[in-house]
């Protein structure tokens, strides 16, 4: 699909600061992603639920001018600028990437944000109460949940070893979360291999790596480039019977094994909300950032039995959602 897909979307008055513009008696969504189309599917559908909800309603009155930058953070400041450049009149972006590009690229038209990580260190922001400026939205905090997907894998691999943690060394989020998942491997004597991957080249060389060293599991770390290529890692993973950990709920609808993260539906519907009260009239700086705490961790049973794990009676009683 192309990059620029433009879809005609339900709306009503004209967002903060545009309400005297006569050339946005329609507004403009500008809608930035790091994802594919596919991939942001997860988020899309619930943000677009919520602003059909709140009276916009698709073909009516409101126009959304999609950019999708295919998994690659390089292209987006430049789709952020098309955003501006149109003087549309609301963005919402829907990973931290696209945020920071966004935030970037404009500090008048307001912004909502989907963010994985701490939206004041990142500059979003000045805090979660009073965010100031043009931009609020929603924190999952996802970049700080490898050491519990890590716990949870360990309980299910059928025997001690090497696990490895994949990471796209392009993310400025990963020296986090390579921080924070040294320092849980450490506390407790989990051998770690640290395997850059930012391209499908190197998720190739990647899984070679893998079995080369013989890894009992593999942690994929957040990375928007991974839901693009989600289909690819979930294969890999089946070829080689390596039992992988995955951020999101999709990765185990589609046959990976397990997945621990925020719930994105709720996530995208909050996204969704907070842009149909700045096109009714809010400021950004009177909503205050809200921080997801809502978790899942989905278990695939049959992709489980397929690798030959026994999953314990425990873990799986702890499953939010089990794929049979």
């Amino acid at each position: 699909m192309r990059r620029r897909d433009f879809v005609t979307l339900v709306g009503g008055a004209t967002a903060w600061p545009f309400a005297s513009s006569a050339q946005q008696a329609v507004p403009v969504v500008g809608y930035l992603s790091g994802r594919s189309v596919n991939s942001e599917a997860p988020l899309r559908t619930p943000f677009l639920k919520a602003l059909e909800g709140a009276g916009f309603i698709v073909g009516q009155n409101v126009v959304i001018d999609y950019r999708f930058a295919e998994g690659r953070d390089d292209r987006l400041s430049i789709l952020a600028a098309e955003l501006v450049q149109r003087q549309v009149t609301i963005v919402v972006a829907t990973d931290r990437p696209s945020a920071v590009a966004a935030k970037a690229a404009t500090n008048t038209i307001p912004l909502v944000f989907h963010s994985g990580d701490d939206p004041v260190r990142n500059g979003l922001v000045q805090s979660f109460n009073s965010p100031g400026g043009n931009a609020t939205g929603i924190s999952v905090l996802n970049n700080q949940l490898g050491p519990k997907r890590l716990s949870l894998l360990r309980e299910i691999i059928s025997k001690p070893g090497v696990i490895a943690f994949v990471v796209n060394q392009n993310s400025t989020s990963t020296p986090t979360q390579l921080q924070e998942m040294k320092e849980a491997a450490q506390a407790i004597a989990q051998p770690l291999l640290i395997l850059n991957a930012a391209n499908e080249s190197e998720i190739d060389e990647a899984f070679a790596t893998m079995l080369r060293e013989k890894v009992a599991a593999v942690v994929f770390g957040a990375a928007v480039f991974y839901q693009v290529v989600a289909d690819r890692l979930i294969a890999l993973a089946a070829r080689h019977r390596i039992p992988a950990l995955y951020e999101w709920r999709e990765f185990v609808v589609a046959g990976g094994l397990m997945s621990y993260n925020a719930n994105r539906a709720e996530s995208g519907r909050q996204v969704g909300v907070y842009a149909a009260q700045i096109l009714k009239g809010a400021k950004p700086s009177d909503l205050p950032v809200v921080q997801s705490s809502s978790f899942e961790f989905v278990l695939n049973l049959r992709t489980a039995h397929a690798l030959g794990l026994a999953v314990p009676p425990m873990l799986l009683a702890r499953a939010d959602e089990v794929i049979e």
